[in-house]
């Protein structure tokens, strides 16, 4: 088990920008008003402020979690061996490929490796490239290899400060959002200390650097600026044209560095949905975000050999549909209230309907299996009858994938972030009620009133009506799905609490939303709403400052250092004692690792999205269930294996209660008995053979003449097979 130990001794305000109200979100385009005398270089010095205080919080933010990383492993006094299995689990499969590709004699050869890998699943040949989301870590190998900093700087040092660069992207983004949504960069100020000082439930980069979503986030958080940016009204058609090129960038992006962005941005394109039936959004710019968020996958679903998870994933199947139903009901926004609704209706069941069809035709087309644990995993989790399947269970028994702990909100709330999330989310969800309700409802009033009459209509509702503004309904529709979907997952709370972060301070500075509680209160002046968005802000950021300044230096003041001896000795031993073709099996957490630090063969690892690797993995783990010594060693060897790693930390797993242990879950899904007291199923009966794992440490002569011994420590015992003919 690794543990972290005591490391030994010796070893001011400025003006809003214009953003001028419209009564509806598609309202026609005014004349801005020129700027005072003096106003424009006003403008221009606080946008330049506020941009040197954005760069300045990012670089702050990549310097901090690089010094907490080093500060709780002493990374940079520490073994080689000791930094690999610092790169826990996934991680660590993922970074060895980028060790591969340095490691390999040319950039050509290194890609042949990846291209037909015969090493990270025993007696089978897969694309690691179409398999997996490792582009990040072949660019960044071939730029290490080109550029001449190999004196200078490790590669595992050049790999990790490019992560922790990364979140330097992912603040100033942040940033840049409530920025765009409030009109001042004191809500970006306020965004990115709410990100710094909630930081154990906004990133886990300092202890998970190669996770998948730590690449993919800063792009995600890229596009939500770039999104809020084009749903303002006023564009230029260049200016246009750019944030969708930029919109582009980012999801290919986004796309191209994380396996489950398809789920992320199907979420997305239901906000845009939403607000579309509701008439709260551009229906062209809606149009060209369906459109890119379908070619920046099918350009990745190119880039990974035509990829079928991506061919089938719902999102596709979507947006196709939405964009077919749109075709075929052309008068959606027309007509009176009823008519409308009823006309909403049905579009939102033909979109179903189509998106169901098409997937499952895809599917079908396309033989393709590798996502079905997770609808398996959604249809447990949410109820939808028992399960005993194995893959299903093991996601379910995780406590990642289990719900958001209560204490999370206690500590989003120590920070006021979430007390302030909450205030800003109740105004306006009932701005956007009342605007929809309008909406929906409006077309047929203006449709009998003439043209002239339309504009001075708008004009005077516009004085007593609520607004608001497709970038804020946009921003506001999204966090709402993705807090649905951190309450449901605790694993996805990071996409949910660094939008908290944008969307409490956009609040909390907006001159808007500070006018609609004014307005109810009958309060409102313009003064008064002046001085209520930036004292409440500039209040709200010193309590921050006074109370966790002095905790977040005392973090940094901590030293520690990365303690494993048993899995360093093990990988020591593995390198010194077995062939470099030997292939190993066991947990896939461990092989990861294994992997990592020895070069050796593997029959599973923790990259779960292939049918085939779950019916692997579930195989090889039966050296955890009640099994014959023939049955394991014959599934062992029929993947190759030659040496298999058994741990007393699964075998006599104590972390989950009894049901969700592994060995409860191997033994549910033979149709044996758990151990120890509780309640079975009745269908459920005793197995006639002990388990495996613990029957094997008394070396009895059906045992030894299948499995030898060969190196054991305090959590480790390593089990040569015999090749029997």
């Amino acid at each position: 088990m690794t543990t972290i130990r005591q490391r030994r001794v010796g070893k001011g305000t400025e003006a809003a920008e214009d953003q001028p109200s419209e009564e509806t979100n598609v309202k026609q385009d005014e004349k801005i008003p020129p700027d005072p005398p003096g106003g424009r270089l006003w403008n221009i010095l606080s946008k330049t402020v506020g941009g040197i205080v954005a760069i300045t919080l990012g670089l702050l933010t990549s310097v901090y979690v690089a010094t907490l990383h080093e500060n709780d492993l002493w990374f940079s006094n520490i073994k080689e061996v000791e930094r690999e299995i610092s790169f826990r689990t996934e991680c660590g499969l993922y970074y060895s490929y980028y060790k591969q590709m340095i490691q390999a004699a040319s950039i050509q050869q290194g890609l042949h490796g990846l291209v037909y890998d015969n090493k990270t699943e025993s007696v089978r040949t897969i694309n690691i490239l179409e398999r997996m989301n490792v582009y990040q870590e072949v660019f960044l190998s071939i730029l290490y290899r080109i550029l001449p900093i190999q004196q200078y700087l490790e590669p595992v040092y050049f790999y990790i400060y490019t992560l922790f660069g990364l979140q330097a992207v992912y603040v100033i983004a942040l940033y840049i959002t409530s920025w765009l949504l409030s009109g001042t960069w004191l809500s970006g100020l306020l965004a990115a200390c709410w990100y710094i000082a909630n930081r154990v439930d906004t990133t886990r980069v300092e202890f998970t650097i190669p996770l998948r979503e730590n690449w993919a986030l800063p792009f995600f958080a890229v596009q939500i600026a770039a999104i809020t940016y084009l749903l303002r009204t006023h564009l230029q058609p260049a200016q246009e044209r750019l944030t969708l090129m930029i919109v582009f960038i980012a999801t290919f992006l986004f796309s191209l560095t994380w396996q489950f962005n398809q789920f992320m941005m199907l979420i997305q394109a239901l906000a845009l949905f939403i607000l579309d039936c509701l008439d709260m959004l551009p229906t062209a710019k809606v149009t060209w975000l369906y459109i890119i968020q379908i070619s920046g996958l099918l350009l990745v679903c190119v880039l990974q050999f035509f990829n079928s998870m991506i061919l089938g994933s719902l999102l596709i199947s979507f947006n196709v549909s939405v964009l077919i139903a749109r075709t075929i009901q052309k008068n959606l926004k027309k007509g009176g209230l009823l008519n409308r609704l009823g006309k909403l209706i049905l579009h939102v069941l033909l979109v179903l309907c189509l998106t169901l069809l098409i997937n499952k035709f895809i599917k079908k087309i396309l033989n393709l299996e590798s996502d079905e644990h997770i609808f398996k995993f959604l249809k447990a989790k949410f109820g939808f009858g028992a399960t005993r399947d194995f893959d299903a269970n093991l996601y379910l028994c995780e406590e990642a994938f289990g719900l958001l702990p209560l204490n999370t909100f206690s500590r989003l709330s120590s920070t006021l972030l979430f007390y302030v999330y909450g205030f800003v989310l109740f105004l306006l969800t009932v701005a956007a009620v009342i605007v929809a309700f309008r909406n929906l409802s409006i077309t047929l009033l203006f449709s009998s009133i003439s043209g002239s009459n339309q504009v001075q209509l708008k004009e005077k509702m516009e004085e007593y009506t609520v607004t608001l503004k497709p970038d804020a309904a946009y921003n506001l529709v999204h966090t709402v799905l993705f807090g649905c979907l951190a309450l449901s997952t605790m694993r996805m709370k990071y996409l949910w609490t660094s939008h908290m972060c944008v969307f409490a301070s956009f609040g909390l500075c907006s001159a808007e939303v500070w006018k609609l509680l004014l307005k109810c209160l009958h309060l409102y002046t313009s003064q008064r709403t002046q001085v209520i968005k930036y004292s409440i802000p500039i209040i709200t950021l010193l309590y921050i400052s006074f109370k966790f300044w002095p905790g977040i230096m005392d973090e940094l003041s901590e030293l520690r250092e990365f303690y494993d001896p048993d899995t360093v000795e093990l990988m020591n031993w593995i390198k010194s004692n077995t062939p470099s073709t030997a292939v190993f099996a066991g947990s896939m957490q461990l092989l990861a690792g294994v992997k990592l630090c020895t070069g050796r063969t593997l029959t599973n690892h923790p990259h779960y999205e292939d049918k085939n690797l779950r019916e692997r993995t579930k195989q090889i783990y039966q050296i955890y269930a009640k099994r014959s010594p023939g049955e394991v060693h014959g599934i062992l060897r029929s993947f190759g294996t030659d040496y298999v790693i058994l741990e007393d930390s699964i075998c006599y797993e104590r972390r989950h209660s009894r049901g969700c242990r592994l060995r409860d879950l191997l033994d549910v899904a033979n149709g044996h008995i758990m151990d120890g007291l509780g309640e079975n199923e009745p269908d459920l009966k005793p197995s006639v053979y002990p388990r495996f794992c613990e029957e094997i440490k008394k070396n009895l002569p059906s045992y030894t003449m299948h499995f030898t011994r060969v190196f054991q420590n305090k959590t480790f015992h390593v089990y040569k097979l015999a090749k029997h003919k």
